[in-house]
């Protein structure tokens, strides 16, 4: 471990700490690029009314808007706890290089943020989850996936 990850994840649990006071969920990230913080965001859920809006939601969201792209990969997140699925699948699609995280997902979960659920699901086929999952109109949808395969305007990601 190198001297400033302990900076950066003290500042993440700082913002914990601080959204905690404000009446928010104990959770905080921060986004580094060559050992500097480009974005650092907090738990947003109740604030916001955004059940999506979990620390590293956040901080990708603002790091990416910072750097103009959706390519992360030059970056390290720290998150004052371990991600969520949610959390988890958001850090893989933004490509960033490494994770850094204090609570685990077993400090969360007595806590009551309890995700064994969702990963549970995961796993699970379609007809046995606990919500209702019904695929609809394929055919016509794969045109917009043929529409984007034939595009020479395309940016992949």
């Amino acid at each position: 471990m190198l001297y400033s990850d302990f900076l950066f994840m003290r500042r993440a649990i700082e913002l914990s700490l601080e959204n905690v006071k404000k009446g928010g969920g104990p959770f905080g990230a921060v986004i580094t690029i060559k050992g500097e913080i480009l974005a650092e965001s907090c738990n947003l859920v109740t604030a916001l009314n955004d059940p999506t809006a979990h620390a590293e939601i956040n901080v990708i969201r603002a790091a990416a808007q910072k750097l103009e792209t959706f390519n992360l990969s030059d970056c390290v997140i720290y998150s004052s706890c371990e991600p969520c699925p949610m959390c988890l699948g958001a850090i893989y699609w933004a490509r960033i290089d490494k994770v850094v995280f204090a609570t685990t997902t077993s400090d969360a979960k007595s806590i009551g943020f309890d995700d064994s659920l969702i990963y549970e699901e995961i796993s699970r086929p379609l007809q046995e989850r606990k919500i209702e999952f019904r695929q609809l109109l394929r055919e016509e949808a794969l045109k917009a996936f043929k529409a984007w395969e034939e595009s020479e305007n395309k940016v992949e990601y």
